[in-house]
């Protein structure tokens, strides 16, 4: 017969609970806001003060008035709810009212689908590159053909003036071809010459000749009639997929042996750093002018355009900079050992590793630039800031102040909450798979 040990048990014990101290929730508030009498003391005034402004904020938002025609309907409104005549409430009548305006500033009420058309195709354009081991490769195409389709629908005009901008790229790269003999530097200026004068001179003729024979095309929208958030979106859309290339390139440019391109890299780069972009933007507006031949038609969104592209890349190129530093040396040497030139060292190696890098830094830069696209109201531009200006001065709605601005908080709250979302996701996805 086997002799039984006492102390040695035969079953395994099932879990049990955690102490209360170690629960999930109770050990969480422990752990980070119950953990000293100081944090405690300091944790209760802050959820006083957020209990007495969420309810301030609820009572406001309690009593929505969005039939109100103006301000003064919104008061008796209120009124007659017996909230008595220190009371207030949400007057969001003034978004029913405005809201297509804060929106699509002027632009043509026949053509409201352009604008809806042209940022619902941005999501399937941006797919490919988002989104990349989840979309089929074929959507590239679109990703590509994308930034000739937007402007077209913005603004309208021929249907030849978008193709012909795109042939440009045909003739860029042909020129380049056929001077293969010459020196690589000699190549690069004579294709950029070619392409230029193509642009310059051909696109015009190009237009001209085959709009006589099929006159296609959408009525033509001028750009003071842009406005409200739609402004604000095409000015940011176009920043943002400018500035990551011209940022890479000034980062590379930078890092350059060759002392001139090194030269303008870094002069640029602090000039733009060192200007306000109020600054810029006011150059843009009335001193590019002065510069320009007499009686040249300059469009104003086009030039806030290229100074805010031109002043977030600056600031790209310091983050892209910072990740490229970041990179140990074996890098570099790893792809001189496999035999890799300059560009394919870059695109294959060195490159996806810097961006991975700096992906954190790069979307802290769209969405400040997004942001900033506010900054154009002060040069005539009528983006929802601007354009909160105008409402207010009229007598209907004089004296509004936080329906207009709350609205127009969350609208950019959703695009920069977004972005931020994205950043996130990337970073995961990326790290989890190295």
């Amino acid at each position: 017969m086997t002799k039984q040990v006492a102390y040695v048990r035969k079953e395994i014990l099932g879990p049990k609970p955690p102490p209360n101290a170690q629960d999930r929730l109770i050990g969480w508030l422990r752990e980070n806001l119950f953990y000293s009498i100081p944090s405690s003391i300091s944790t209760l005034l802050t959820v006083v003060v957020l209990g007495w402004l969420l309810l301030g904020l609820f009572n406001w938002l309690s009593v929505s008035t969005w039939a109100a025609e103006s301000l003064n309907d919104c008061r008796s409104i209120i009124a007659e709810l017996n909230r008595g005549p220190d009371e207030s409430g949400a007057c969001w009548g003034v978004i029913r009212d405005r809201g297509i305006q804060l929106t699509f500033g002027f632009y043509p009420s026949e053509g409201y689908w352009r604008p809806i058309l042209a940022f619902t195709l941005l999501l399937p354009a941006l797919a490919p590159i988002l989104f990349a081991d989840k979309t089929p490769r074929r959507m590239i195409l679109f990703s590509a053909l994308y930034p000739f389709l937007m402007p077209w629908l913005l603004w309208g005009g021929t249907i030849w003036v978008p193709l012909g901008v795109m042939a440009g790229f045909a003739v860029l790269y042909y020129s380049f071809r056929f001077t293969a003999s010459l020196n690589n530097l000699v190549r690069y200026a004579i294709s950029l010459a070619v392409t230029l004068a193509w642009w310059m001179f051909g696109v015009p003729v190009f237009d001209s000749v085959l709009s006589a024979l099929a006159p296609i095309g959408l009525a033509p929208v001028e750009s003071r009639m842009f406005g409200g958030f739609m402004l604000s979106l095409t000015i940011g859309v176009v920043a943002i997929g400018a500035s990551l290339p011209l940022g890479i390139l000034l980062a590379l440019g930078r890092q350059s042996d060759l002392i001139l391109i090194k030269a303008l890299c870094v002069g640029f780069i602090e000039f733009i750093r060192g200007v306000p972009l109020i600054t810029l933007l006011f150059v843009a507006s009335t001193l590019l002018n002065i510069f320009l031949p007499p009686g040249t038609e300059f469009d104003i969104i086009m030039r806030v355009m290229i100074m805010v592209t031109l002043f977030a890349s600056a600031y790209m190129a310091e983050v892209i900079r910072g990740g490229l530093a970041a990179l140990p040396r074996g890098q570099y040497e790893a792809a001189d050992a496999l035999g890799l030139d300059y560009w394919k060292a870059q695109r294959m190696i060195i490159m996806p590793q810097a961006l991975k890098i700096s992906i954190p830094g790069i979307v802290s830069i769209f969405i400040a630039m997004f942001k900033d696209t506010t900054l154009v109201s002060v040069i005539g531009l009528l983006d929802p800031l601007g354009l909160t200006t105008a409402i207010r001065a009229n007598q209907e709605w004089a004296g509004i102040v936080w329906e207009l601005y709350g609205f127009i908080a969350l609208m950019f709250v959703v695009v920069t909450y977004s972005m931020s979302r994205y950043s996130m996701y990337l970073e995961r996805k990326l790290y989890h798979e190295h």
